[in-house]
């Protein structure tokens, strides 16, 4: 069935914020960043096989500033905490994340050691997870879809329901620790305001 039998009187009513859902939804530019070997396989969805370019999402940016998707891929480290929060700070805005692979999401086989995140959700709020060590590029595909489908539904406040990191590492460094400073200086006061560049400017 063609457009023609679908729409007979030629016209087709929608409002604003579908039509911009579905225009971010299909126009992600992911960053350029990878931590470990799920950076592989993020790699392997862009080459002809997966083609990411398919969901609209082949333009891999190689700076936060031109980019509107973080995919954690890999092992985050506490010392790649600081640059990983830097980065995501740096995006555009309205930004997303997608937590790749066990070792993003909940440290992987490296859990409970003293060197990584027991999940990259501590720094930055995220949007879909993608599990697996590694997962596959299907996965990683499927976890875009689902991301897309959010983006689609998202209003034009912002607020998508993510749980926000607190800025508290009080838990896991001392107080003393150079990285845990470094972590706290990325946390302003207004951490609980909705993610949006309006709220953070009104809040300075």
């Amino acid at each position: 069935m063609g457009i023609e039998e679908k729409l007979p009187s030629g016209v087709l009513l929608t409002t604003v914020e579908k039509v911009v859902g579905v225009v971010r939804k299909n126009s992600l530019w992911p960053a350029t960043f990878g931590l470990a070997c799920c950076a592989i396989e993020m790699i392997a969805t862009a080459m002809p096989r997966y083609d990411i370019a398919r969901f609209g999402a082949e333009l891999f940016r190689p700076s936060p500033r031109q980019a509107d998707l973080m995919i954690v891929a890999g092992t985050v480290t506490w010392k790649m905490a600081p640059p990983v929060r830097r980065i995501y700070l740096q995006m555009a805005e309205p930004r997303w994340v997608i937590s790749m692979g066990s070792c993003a999401t909940i440290g992987g086989p490296f859990a409970y050691g003293y060197s990584t995140l027991p999940g990259v959700n501590l720094i930055i709020p995220v949007d879909v997870y993608v599990p697996g060590c590694p997962p596959r590029p299907e996965s990683l595909l499927q976890g875009l879809m689902l991301l897309q489908e959010k983006i689609k539904k998202t209003n034009f406040s912002g607020d998508r329901g993510r749980k926000y990191p607190s800025g508290d590492f009080s838990r896991y460094l001392p107080e003393d620790d150079p990285v845990r400073k470094d972590l706290e200086s990325l946390f302003p006061p207004y951490i609980d305001a909705p993610d949006s560049a309006i709220s953070r400017i009104a809040a300075t």
